[in-house]
């Protein structure tokens, strides 16, 4: 099996519209939800969300393809494009390569894909389009309305700017979406079906429908305060904050990379998928099944718990190398709701052990940028990957009341400092999809 590690970042998110700023703003515990400005909320209960801020699609395409593409897209191209200048990585082909400033050639189009998901796609387009039909008749329709709408075309947008000819696959998990993209486009490189992957999702769903959908549902805080809004493991939540944004990695198959001399932030080792087959949108109570995603994940990596002494900890099988439950971190899926968090602590402590699971950093940063619903797993996966690179766990914020049931070390307001060596990030979605992800510090052992 090969290696895969992580060669490119991009983020736009309400916290920051490049990696940089959004992780800046996470270790400083800046909170990115505010007052609704994209509609008028009269007559909404909600007027609070997690917007994206001063995002400007020309910087990444020219006007008239704006007009091409919903705004989900324009997000996903953005945070892709990120991505690869960041990596360097470049098939010769494309329409990137019309660009003066194209870096040469070093990866073949068919060795380079794209998985890009959104959970609802082009809903901005879709709300346009019908409010046209309905004032003006099916004349008035724009001819871009499908390719627009559908939620396939963030990754066919990317893969037609930087030529990807590779495997390609738009995955569709509620707000488990990105967190299955980046780890099915794990295994493409893993197994040798792809030497890079350009993996991520986008969302753009700060919306009218999109919110008395949310809202009626009752999945919405009500609490209109914003930096008392979204607050995991608190025991005042009563639901999340819609975000939107889009994250893009790019993973790359460990000599191909090292071959080209890209920098690596980090390693992705495992990868684990179920579902809950128990309700379409509430967590099974025991939290059975997201416990084994946690599970299944730490198998592939080749990690399993026991003891050093007379410490519980994690251990490395292949070389029987001991992880202390204090280097590793855990970036919580941690929605603010109050089924999913006490349901998630519980997982946790089934997957880990509750020694381990008290022990580990634990955060939820959707205290800062919202339920960013398809993107929230990739964003997420980019703050596990730069807590391990940098030492530093980002913080829970607005946290105020302990919850008994909610009883891990949430790392409350303020990031703190750690050696790191192993980094988890799980994703619930809508329908019982559970995933996780599990990354590790680079080691330069084969």
């Amino acid at each position: 099996m090969k290696r895969v590690v992580i060669t490119g970042l991009g983020a736009i998110t309400p916290v920051g519209n490049d990696v940089s700023s959004f992780w800046n703003s996470l270790t400083s515990g800046k909170c990115g939800i505010g007052p609704i400005t994209k509609f008028d909320t009269e007559d909404y209960k909600v007027k609070i969300a997690a917007e994206v801020k001063d995002f400007d699609p020309l910087k990444y395409m020219e006007k008239s393809e704006t007009r091409r593409q919903d705004v989900f897209a324009q997000y996903a191209f953005a945070a892709a494009a990120q991505a690869m200048q960041d990596s360097g990585l470049s098939t010769g082909g494309g329409v990137a390569q019309c660009r003066m400033d194209a870096p040469e050639a070093n990866i073949a189009p068919e060795r380079l894909g794209v998985y890009i998901g959104s959970g609802t796609g082009g809903m901005g387009t879709f709300m346009a389009e019908a409010q046209k039909i309905l004032e003006n008749g099916p004349r008035k329709v724009s001819p871009f309305f499908v390719p627009m709408m559908i939620g396939n075309m963030a990754t066919g947008n990317v893969a037609i700017q930087f030529g990807a000819q590779g495997p390609t696959l738009p995955v569709v998990t509620a707000c488990a979406t990105s967190t299955n993209a980046i780890g099915e486009a794990f295994r493409a490189v893993k197994h040798g079906y792809a030497d890079a992957v350009i993996a991520g999702g986008a969302e753009a769903t700060v919306l009218p429908l999109a919110m008395a959908g949310f809202t009626n549902c009752m999945a919405l805080t009500l609490r209109n305060e914003p930096q008392a809004a979204s607050i995991p493991f608190d025991k005042r939540r009563d639901g999340f904050v819609l975000g939107e944004g889009a994250a893009v990695v790019i993973l790359e198959e460990y000599e191909h990379a090292k071959a080209r001399g890209a920098k690596m932030y980090g390693e992705i080792i495992g990868y684990g998928n179920t579902c809950d087959a128990y309700h379409m949108t509430a967590p099974h109570p025991e939290g059975l099944c997201a416990a084994r995603a946690i599970s299944e994940a730490l198998l592939e990596a080749g990690i399993s718990t026991g003891i050093d002494g007379q410490k519980a900890v994690l251990i490395k099988e292949a070389d029987g190398d001991v992880i202390p439950a204090g280097a590793v971190y855990f970036n919580a899926h941690g929605t603010s709701t109050p089924l999913n968090d006490k349901t998630e602590t519980k997982a946790i402590k089934t997957a880990l052990g509750e020694e381990i699971a008290k022990k580990i950093h634990v955060s939820s940063t959707k205290s800062m940028t919202g339920h960013m619903l398809g993107a929230a797993g990739a964003i997420e996966a980019i703050a596990t990957v730069l807590a391990l690179q940098d030492g530093i766990v980002p913080p829970t914020i607005g946290y105020q009341e302990p919850d008994p049931e909610c009883d891990l070390d949430i790392t409350p307001n303020i990031s703190v400092k750690a050696d790191l060596e192993l980094g988890i990030s799980s994703s619930l979605g809508f329908g019982g999809h559970n995933g996780c992800l599990v990354f590790q510090r680079l080691s330069q052992k084969k």
